[in-house]
């Protein structure tokens, strides 16, 4: 069973890191689209709210992993109910690891290869916000200059 549950989480993982790449790319280029645009006002105020917005955006990418990981949780058999499946993927996927819920002896390698996707996907959405905001506190040029 070790094999298999490694090909699907592997797998589940590559999915993930797909959706997490292109949600990352839409918030990026929602970020250098709205960096210092005229009539703005005032910047800090503009450069909060285009922040927060990337930030909204990555979430929803992260929000959208755990929803996979729960379907897939779901599919395999291992709950029966969506919402369940779901909060059992977002204490894996956020490493919170309350043990509450629990998979199947077959199953339980999954929950630390979703750790280890969240992990992953989690820094990669925190390194993006700092990106984001080294270029917004850099002023808007740095930013504008490698929009394509």
């Amino acid at each position: 069973m070790i094999p298999v549950n490694l090909l699907i989480g592997l797998l589940t993982m590559m999915a993930c890191l797909i959706v997490q790449v292109s949600f990352t790319f839409w918030s990026v280029r929602y970020a250098v689209r709205h960096a210092g645009e005229p009539g703005s006002g005032d910047r800090l105020f503009a450069g909060i709210c285009t922040l927060l917005m990337a930030m909204v955006i990555m979430m929803l990418g992260n929000f959208l992993q755990i929803v996979l990981w729960g379907t897939l949780f779901l599919w395999l058999g291992e709950f029966r109910e969506l919402y369940e499946a779901v909060y059992h993927s977002g204490v894996n996927f956020t490493s919170l690891g309350y043990g509450d819920v629990v998979m199947s002896a077959d199953r339980k390698l999954l929950g630390p290869l979703e750790a280890l996707n969240g992990i992953l996907m989690l820094g990669l959405t925190s390194a993006a916000l700092v990106a984001i905001l080294q270029g917004l506190t850099r002023g808007t040029q740095p930013l504008r200059d490698h929009r394509d």
